[in-house]
């Protein structure tokens, strides 16, 4: 086992993914004061969500992905203990009843919080995305993990749904502040829309992505445990198809935000389409042909590795729209 992670607290920063968690709360501050906060004050609108509110909103975020990760680990030791037995921390580390106990401290948690944040926008019905959260994470982790694509789905529609959340709460307290606002509004409304869905699209497609090369890379032990992932059900040919079609669509999408700054900009070459060539479309075109090349688990792991770069890459686009 890795000496570090005999270190309780170290294992614990590992047990809750301290590296994923760093990247949820960069996505959704980068989404809020890079991305909605520059369309807003383009239109003269100043943002109606106070910082400290916001501040709740990531923090109830985290909580409930980290209780996430806790729980899948707990149900998950026996498949890691064969795919990656030098960085189980669960019964060796960190007793079963504590990862429990710190998994329903930290849900119940990020469930509050997000009560409380939506019930001060003023749409309680906004907590449906916590709840709804936590809810799928524990089924996630009990049934739909090692289902053919399900978990795979769950996912990424998680991770979508992150980048989703601040304009989602944004635009639910303009309203409530300015009544009206969405109608009066429509054209700042849609661009902040657009924005997000952008960002929501390439978190949904990368992720789904990243997590079906994780299936390959986890064959072995899901196969073994009586997992039915894609790699198990459909082979892992097929499975390298559905993933490189997945970042082809991604290549696909980041082309046309390319075209569309053409036609605004009537240019070809600008910051913009350079960052999205270099930082994204070129990294993602080698990730294929890595995937295509793939024969073990060190290569399905490198590919998982570099894909996580593209991410926070992603993320960091939000920099170059500021």
């Amino acid at each position: 086992m890795n000496r570090l992670l005999q270190h309780k607290g170290i294992a614990f920063l590992k047990l809750i993914r301290v590296e994923n968690l760093i990247i949820i709360a960069l996505t959704q501050y980068a989404l809020r004061y890079l991305v909605l906060h520059k369309i807003l004050a383009e239109n003269g609108i100043q943002p109606a969500m106070n910082h400290l509110l916001f501040h709740l909103i990531v923090i109830s975020t985290i909580c409930i992905a980290a209780a996430g990760y806790i729980i899948n680990d707990y149900f998950d030791v026996k498949t890691d203990l064969i795919n990656h037995p030098d960085t189980v921390v669960v019964d060796r580390v960190i007793k079963r009843r504590w990862a429990i106990i710190l998994h329903i401290g930290l849900t119940l948690v990020g469930i509050v919080l997000g009560c409380y944040t939506a019930l001060k926008t003023g749409y309680l019905r906004l907590a449906v995305f916590h709840i709804l959260a936590a809810t799928l994470l524990w089924f996630y982790s009990t049934h739909f993990k090692k289902q053919l694509l399900i978990g795979n789905l769950v996912v990424a529609l998680l991770t979508a749904a992150v980048t989703f959340m601040p304009f989602v709460f944004e635009m639910g307290i303009l309203e409530h502040v300015h009544p009206g606002f969405h109608l009066h509004q429509t054209a700042v409304v849609l661009s902040c829309l657009k924005a997000s869905v952008l960002f929501s699209l390439f978190a949904f497609l990368t992720t789904l992505a990243r997590e079906i090369i994780k299936d390959m890379e986890d064959f072995r032990g899901d196969k073994l445990t009586g997992g039915q992932t894609m790699p198990i059900r459909w082979g892992m040919v097929s499975s390298k198809l559905f993933t490189c079609f997945t970042l082809l669509i991604t290549i696909i999408l980041l082309s046309v935000v390319i075209y569309n700054q053409f036609k605004f900009y009537r240019t070809l070459i600008s910051p913009i389409s350079l960052y999205i060539v270099t930082g994204l479309i070129l990294p993602l075109s080698l990730l294929i042909t890595l995937i295509i090349k793939a024969k073990n688990e060190k290569h399905y792991r490198q590919g998982s590795l570099l894909l996580k770069v593209i991410m926070l890459i992603g993320i960091a686009y939000s920099f170059i729209i500021q």
